[in-house]
C-alpha cells in the first residue's frame, strides 16, 4: 500500500472517528466523558461545547481531505491532536483515571499526530522534485 493511501485511510478514520464523537455528545445517546467521574451535569452544557468542538474540528480536516488538500490536512491533523492531548491533561489534573487520560486520550492524540506527520512527509517537496516540469 502506497503511503498516500495509507495517509488517506487514516485520516478517513480520524474524521469519521471525530464526527461520531462529537455527534455522540451533541445527540442524547448516552455519551459519558473517560476518565472523570465528576464531570459536568448535563445541563450545564458542556458536552454540547464539547461535542461541537469535535464537529468543527472534524468538518474541517473532512473538507481537506475531500477536496484533496494534502499539505493543509496535514498541519491541521498536528492542530487537531492538541484536543485530546488537552483532554489527556485534564484527566489528569483532575485525578481522573491515568489508564483512560493515557489510554483512551493520549493515544488518540499520538495517532492524529502520527497521521498528521505521515501526511506531511508525502507532501513534502525536495529541491529535485520541484525542479521537475509539471
Amino acid at each position: 500500500m502506497s503511503l498516500k493511501k495509507l495517509n488517506t485511510v487514516l485520516a478517513a478514520v480520524v474524521v469519521l472517528f471525530t464526527l461520531y464523537l462529537g455527534l455522540s455528545f451533541v445527540l442524547p445517546l448516552g455519551t459519558t466523558f473517560p476518565g472523570l467521574a465528576n464531570w459536568p451535569s448535563d445541563g450545564s452544557g458542556f458536552s454540547i461545547v464539547k461535542g461541537s468542538r469535535e464537529i468543527a474540528m472534524g468538518l474541517a480536516m473532512g473538507i481537506l481531505l475531500v477536496t484533496g488538500h494534502r499539505r493543509p490536512l496535514g498541519w491541521v491533523l498536528l492542530m487537531v491532536a492538541v484536543a485530546p492531548f488537552g483532554d489527556m491533561v485534564n484527566v489528569l489534573a483532575h485525578h481522573g483515571s491515568t489508564a483512560a487520560a493515557l489510554g483512551i486520550h493520549g493515544l488518540t492524540a499520538a495517532l492524529i499526530a502520527v497521521t498528521g506527520l505521515l501526511t506531511l512527509r508525502e507532501t513534502r517537496t525536495t529541491p529535485a522534485t520541484a525542479a521537475q516540469p509539471a
